[in-house]
């Protein structure tokens, strides 16, 4: 249209002789000025919550702005860019910096990144080591990446089995409880039955451990002390046993002269004859020391 250059009006006389930005005073966009800002056409890079909105408004990932960019520093030679927008719903200022050490952008100031959920301890390119990979080359390791994934045999019959389970698993669960009110009942039943059972042990054992007057807590009894008590006859009443409780407790010896050595009673005498005390006082059906009684 005759008068207008850029979206800027200019008198017919002047038109071809000059440019709207000079007519108006005005830089056009991506000119860089004296303090080292230049004006550009900006893109969000994600999702952006507004903290001047009230409420808080999101701004969406793509939507264009006219930003101010300036260098404001550098990670190592790399420089960082910080980018000023203005919301044109509030008017507020959002600030946008890049981060060149985790190859992304961070905003610092006027809102916050919105949260997608992602591990805040994922390692990004660039990062501890990790190389900075093109598009070409994440195509490349994503593809093959499937075909190491389709090529294991191995993991697909582990797949299927284990999924196999897991409906196993999901339709025992539907069939026990699928009566919720009998199984409870079933459950309080064997409770109830379990407790008397602990209960009629541990009163037997506080019973043993008022015979025997001591407070040392008994272990339960096991199958082995079952079987020894078997083996162990403590005497009839029909048959008298010159055992070790019908002695007195503290015998008197008549004081013995001494002999010589040779008359000495030798380790064997005296290991057969405490062999055949034992054996006299602990009528066993098996004997101690080998052999039946």
């Amino acid at each position: 249209m005759q008068g207008y250059n850029m979206g800027k009006w200019i008198s017919p006389d002047l038109e071809g002789t000059t440019t709207g930005n000079k007519v108006h005073h005005k830089r056009a966009p991506g000119t860089l000025r004296k303090d080292g800002t230049q004006t550009v056409r900006f893109e969000m890079p994600f999702a952006v919550w507004c903290n001047h909105c009230k409420p808080h408004a999101i701004i969406g990932q793509g939507v264009r702005f006219n930003a101010e960019k300036k260098k404001v520093g550098y990670y190592y030679s790399t420089p960082i860019w910080c980018f000023r927008i203005k919301h044109v719903t509030c008017g507020g200022l959002l600030e946008i910096r890049t981060d060149p050490k985790n190859t992304a952008y961070v905003v610092t100031e006027g809102g916050k990144a919105r949260d997608y959920g992602e591990p805040e301890d994922k390692v990004r390119e660039g990062e501890n080591g990790v190389p900075i990979l093109t598009a070409a080359e994440r195509e490349r390791r994503r593809d093959d990446a499937f075909a190491q994934l389709e090529g294991r045999v191995e993991e697909k019959a582990a797949v299927k089995s284990n999924t196999k389970r897991i409906d196993e698993l999901y339709r025992a669960r539907e069939r026990d409880w699928d009566d919720p009110w009998s199984v409870n009942k079933r459950l309080r039943t064997s409770f109830r039955h379990e407790r008397k059972v602990l209960k009629r042990e541990e009163d037997a054992t506080e019973a043993l451990k008022e015979r025997l007057g001591t407070a040392i807590d008994l272990l339960p009894e096991t199958d082995e002390d079952a079987r020894r008590a078997k083996l162990v006859s403590y005497g009839d009443a029909e048959v008298e046993v010159n055992s070790a409780d019908g002695k007195a407790l503290f015998e008197r010896k008549a004081p013995q002269r001494p002999t010589s050595s040779s008359s000495k009673p030798t380790k064997e005498s005296r290991k057969d004859a405490l062999r055949r005390r034992l054996i006299t006082n602990t009528r066993a059906a098996l004997n101690p020391f080998g052999g039946q009684t």
